[in-house]
């Protein structure tokens, strides 16, 4: 498998499979960045031309205090990135993953851009929250201590809650995130997208703006951070979705069941 083309001015993203004529672009979550993707995308690219893109104030990316970290803000940001920096020209069409935080940007960027989606995949979303739940209130704090050392132990807690068996968890992921949060902005930009993306929702009307897409909705059986229960506030508003439960599997089943989701996402996007 070819190196991925891997760009680092502004905005990290790694592309796959560019000689492909079918786009795929997967969004991370909540403190994330593309790397939580795994080998998914590279697999994919054998199907099409796949894009992880890290965020603005996320990963690898700026993290300007300047930036507009809203759900709306996101989306005009994936926009521009996918007509500026990717070259997505206006009679084209791309396919979205997009994974909790994701998964509320790839929804209002297709309510917004319904001419730009060719597919629609949202892994264990929010944007229907009306209210943080208390382990995603339990991230926000942990986030932001001050002090690393009680900072990684707070996240560790967490984590481990964000997977249906906590010894799935890689220390080395809380690292990163220690690292990653240090830098400057990004505390202001994980603050603030929390803030704006458990305050506010799609909202059923919107939703259905975009229920004649093709739609793939996954999520993890036992996840705490967003429960299962959220995903029939997603079914009963896009009727025509395909609803896929990964059993044994929390908040991110595309990590604890690799293999399983990256099928699942092949078949419905091929």
């Amino acid at each position: 498998m070819p190196l991925p083309d891997r760009k680092e001015v502004g905005t990290l993203y790694y592309e796959y499979g560019k000689d492909k004529n079918k786009h795929v672009l997967f969004i991370h979550g909540l403190g994330s960045s593309s790397i939580v993707w795994r080998d998914i995308p590279q697999a994919l690219s054998e199907h099409f031309h796949t894009i992880a893109v890290d965020l603005i104030g996320f990963g690898g990316s700026d993290k300007p205090n300047t930036a507009d970290y809203t759900i709306k803000g996101f989306s005009k940001f994936i926009v521009d990135f996918l007509r500026e920096r990717i070259g997505i020209k206006e009679n084209e069409k791309i396919s979205i993953v997009g994974h909790s935080l994701g998964g509320y940007i790839a929804a209002e960027v297709s309510i917004e851009n319904k001419n730009l989606i060719e597919k629609l995949v949202l892994i264990d979303s929010s944007g229907m929250l009306k209210e943080p739940t208390p382990l995603l209130k339990d991230y926000r704090v942990a986030a932001m201590q001050e002090d690393p050392v009680s900072r990684y132990e707070k996240v560790k807690r967490v984590f481990e809650d964000l997977y249906a068996r906590p010894s799935r968890l890689l220390p080395v992921l809380v690292d990163l995130f220690n690292y990653t949060i240090e830098k400057p902005g990004a505390k202001h930009a994980f603050e603030s997208a929390f803030d704006n993306s458990t305050t506010t929702q799609l909202g059923s009307e919107r939703l259905k703006q975009i229920e004649d897409i093709p739609c793939l909705i996954i999520w993890g059986e036992k996840d705490k951070l967003i429960p299962i229960e959220y995903a029939s506030m997603f079914t009963e508003n896009l009727q025509r979705a395909k609803f896929e439960k990964i059993e044994d599997a929390g908040h991110s089943p595309f990590v604890e069941k690799t293999a399983l989701v990256y099928e699942k996402l092949r078949t419905f996007l091929i």
